[in-house]
């Protein structure tokens, strides 16, 4: 008999949480799991799935109007119905989370409702009951980051906008990131007026520039106001009951809502970690080796609560590897090098590999390929929007180190194109690869002449 009441209990049922309390299950492992608010995590409760949906939603106004060109018309003005989205969105948000409930239980692995503290580096509580533990594994995810300046406790996060009441006439969005520029198209979509303020030079910091650059100008040809190098100096609600927005570029702005959407933190406050002898780096997060091992031998931790790559699909695979490690005997860690990412923007953006600048550094001379177009689809539709794409060559080698796509489709064409690139396939790969034509893909494998080369 075990001296322990679980093998394995995990601390938070998010996307890593639950996919590794039910492999480690699989193994014959006794599993528990704690959740304190709705299981699921970030992902499918208040981040990748409702955001999705409600970019979905956004982009029906530009559908009507480009169905004209296809000679569709519609009997009447088509209206919007916040309320109804925000209902059907909480209706499959709330079958989701049933499904991650049935998934554990089906694997055997016990649900325990509640906040999870550590005592010390066996034992946890939930709820005031306590339960020991051979293994634990932290995976608490992270949560939005406000800044405390003057007015801001009246603003929002992405928590909150999944749940407003009505949609905001206007809103101003302050951040840069892919959260921002996200939320920036879902508003803009649905009829609100957005203003995007950033405090950078550039929105989405660490892509490569000519996303930046491409991204930065179909924001502005779409109607929303984009302030770079400005930031929020203080806010104040009105007799009228709007926010008057102050920014230091001395404009004021009167607005409906106030979004923030200016980065994430780890949540590893208060649950512990210090008790049972888990370092934390800068910043909160957990420190973890290649394994996800914490400097507690028996504690590990998994997606955005480490700050590593804080996305879903990596929390996922550092889930299976920490099974694999533990429960399997197969030591691993999992490869963060060449994930592919998608920014869910309007036009999307998809990348995958180094940026151009990270490239030069790390190789010296390269070969870039590059091209903008307008995509079929609008020949006929009149609408302006572009697409760009572009290759980063290793000059020496010749192996495409990066690759990056705006426009239409481009995370489900990006998808394919890293799994090219996680292969180390060359430039001469993609040349002697057929295209699909017509399509927007084909055109990666038939960018035959640089845009530059050193």
């Amino acid at each position: 008999m075990s001296r322990f009441d679980y093998d394995l209990f995990v601390i938070g049922a998010g996307s890593g949480g639950v996919r590794a309390a039910r492999m480690a299950a699989g193994t014959g492992a006794k599993v528990a799991i704690a959740e304190e608010y709705r299981y699921g995590g970030t992902c499918v409760i208040r981040g990748c799935v409702p955001k999705k949906l409600l970019v979905y939603a956004s982009h029906f106004a530009e559908d009507f109007e480009d169905g004209a060109g296809y000679g569709w018309s519609l009997p009447g003005e088509p209206t919007f119905d916040w309320k109804t989205l925000i209902e059907n969105k909480d209706r499959e948000i709330a079958r989701l989370e049933g499904v991650y409930r049935k998934l554990l239980t089906g694997a055997d692995v016990e649900m325990h409702d509640g906040r999870a503290v550590l005592l010390d580096k066996n034992t946890v509580s939930v709820e005031g009951k306590s339960f020991t533990a051979e293994t634990i594994l932290v995976a608490t995810g992270g949560h939005p980051f406000i800044p405390n300046k003057p007015g801001t406790e009246m603003a929002i996060s992405s928590n909150q906008a999944f749940h407003l009441d009505a949609l905001p006439e206007r809103i101003v969005i302050a951040g840069g990131g892919f959260i921002a520029v996200e939320f920036a198209g879902i508003f803009n979509g649905l009829g609100s007026d957005v203003t995007l303020v950033y405090r950078g030079e550039k929105i989405l910091r660490g892509f490569d520039e000519s996303l930046r650059d491409a991204l930065s100008e179909e924001l502005v040809v779409k109607g929303i106001d984009l302030r770079v190098e400005t930031e929020l100096t203080s806010m104040m609600r009105a007799d009228d009951g709007r926010l008057s927005i102050h920014l230091t570029d001395g404009d004021v702005i009167t607005a409906d809502q106030m979004m923030y959407a200016t980065g994430r933190h780890p949540n590893t406050m208060g649950i512990g970690l210090e008790e049972a002898g888990v370092a934390l780096a800068e910043g909160g997060a957990i420190k973890v080796d290649e394994f996800s091992r914490s400097s507690q031998a028996n504690i590990y931790a998994v997606g955005d609560v480490t700050n590593r790559i804080n996305l879903t699909p990596v929390a996922i695979g550092e889930a299976m590897a920490f099974v694999d490690t533990v429960y399997r005997g197969k030591p691993r860690g999992l490869s963060h090098e060449n994930v592919p990412s998608a920014v869910f923007s309007q036009p999307p953006i998809g990348t995958v590999g180094l940026s151009e600048s990270d490239a030069r550094k790390k190789f010296g001379k390269l070969d870039i390929y590059q091209s903008r177009f307008r995509p079929m689809k609008h020949t006929l539709s009149g609408r302006q929007e572009q697409t760009m794409m572009k290759l980063v060559v290793d000059q020496a080698s010749q192996r495409v180190v990066g690759a990056h796509m705006m426009g239409v489709d481009a995370p489900e064409i990006i998808q394919g194109i890293a799994i090219a690139i996680k292969a180390g396939a060359t430039k001469q790969v993609f040349d002697e690869t057929v295209g699909i034509h017509p399509s927007a893909a084909e055109e990666f494998v038939t960018l035959r002449e640089p845009f530059s080369r050193d």
